[in-house]
């Protein structure tokens, strides 16, 4: 994005010396790669209720400056999908009010490997002109091994000759696209045996299992009277949210409970959200495959189980993210 953006820039003989990128809440290689590569990262915080980048917000931050705009298929925080379609209708608008032709890329790190077989009918993928470039990791929901992960463009034309190598290696000439040449070649052969094995059908029968489990997380979490929902694993990937009521004090708070769950053989952890709600704490569940119904079960009552054990015992000096936060995988 970066390098068309300057091509058309130096071709109507405006400066190249600031380009930004326009982004909800996003994960931290987004701000690597903005540091890196001396980009403005224009990020929309979350703000009271809104915890992802709406249309409006992005168009606000937009000018021809923008080098494209960053929807997540399934964002770090929250779990929920970024509005592709309603990003992509207004940035047409945009276009035809101002003239400025800004691309989207979509960081599909998990929705990727989702939304195909589960919501096939969701527009956020190259049926919108706009997207021109899609990033999704196979080692998350694609179900292949550690380390694998693609991106996709919509054209040749929009990966940039410059930024092609060709190299003679081993007898052929082959084109290189990435920060290192030699890589092993097992992750990719295992996708391909995934996607041989399983098909459409068979991920979308394992992802929808997911789904189910982590809907029934979140009404079993909701029936128990002391948390709001923040998540429950509709309108994004097979996850769920949730933070203590307002006004109540059960005995503990997240810190606490993410401490005490821990004793019972599970790793749910608690954290703060990025700015600007600093002030929401929540937890976090992600449902994969392999985590069924039945673990789902024994995770609810051991939930329960704590929770009458801070009736008993509530915490006098309540834990803070320091002592007893989770680690955050960034």
């Amino acid at each position: 994005m970066k390098w068309r953006w300057r091509e058309k820039m130096k071709a109507a003989g405006k400066p190249t010396d600031k380009p930004n990128m326009v982004c909800g809440p996003v994960q931290i290689c987004w701000h690597k790669f903005a540091r890196y590569w001396d980009i403005e990262l224009r990020e929309v915080p979350l703000e009271g209720d809104q915890m992802h980048m709406t249309p409006e917000a992005a168009i606000a931050r937009c000018d021809e400056n923008t080098i494209g705009v960053v929807p997540t298929l399934g964002i770090t925080f929250t779990c929920v999908y970024e509005p592709v379609k309603a990003i992509s209708d207004a940035l047409d608008k945009l276009q035809k009010d101002t003239g400025l032709d800004i691309p989207i890329h979509v960081d599909g790190a998990s929705g990727g490997f989702l939304a195909p077989f589960v919501e096939p009918d969701l527009e956020w993928d190259f049926r919108l002109p706009r997207v021109k470039s899609i990033n999704s990791s196979g080692h998350k929901y694609g179900l292949a091994p550690c380390g694998c992960g693609w991106v996709v463009f919509r054209d040749k034309e929009d990966l940039p000759d410059d930024l092609i190598f060709w190299v003679n290696y081993l007898g052929g000439n082959m084109p290189t696209f990435a920060l290192s040449f030699s890589r092993p070649g097992g992750q990719i052969i295992c996708q391909y045996y995934n996607f041989l094995r399983l098909g459409m059908e068979g991920y979308r029968k394992i992802q929808q299992s997911c789904y189910d489990t982590a809907h029934y997380l979140s009404d079993e979490i909701e029936k128990m009277g002391l948390f709001d929902i923040i998540y429950n694993g509709r309108g994004g990937i097979p996850a769920m949210s949730w933070s203590l009521k307002e006004g109540v004090d059960p005995g503990f708070n997240l810190y606490d409970l993410s401490d005490r769950i821990r004793a019972r053989g599970w790793q749910i952890a608690a954290y703060s959200m990025p700015p600007n709600r600093e002030d929401l704490v929540i937890m976090r569940i992600l449902v994969r495959h392999g985590f069924s119904h039945d673990l789902a079960s024994l995770l609810v009552d051991d939930l329960k189980r704590c929770i009458a054990y801070f009736e008993k015992n509530p915490v006098t000096h309540k834990a803070i993210e320091e002592e007893s936060g989770g680690y955050k995988h960034s």
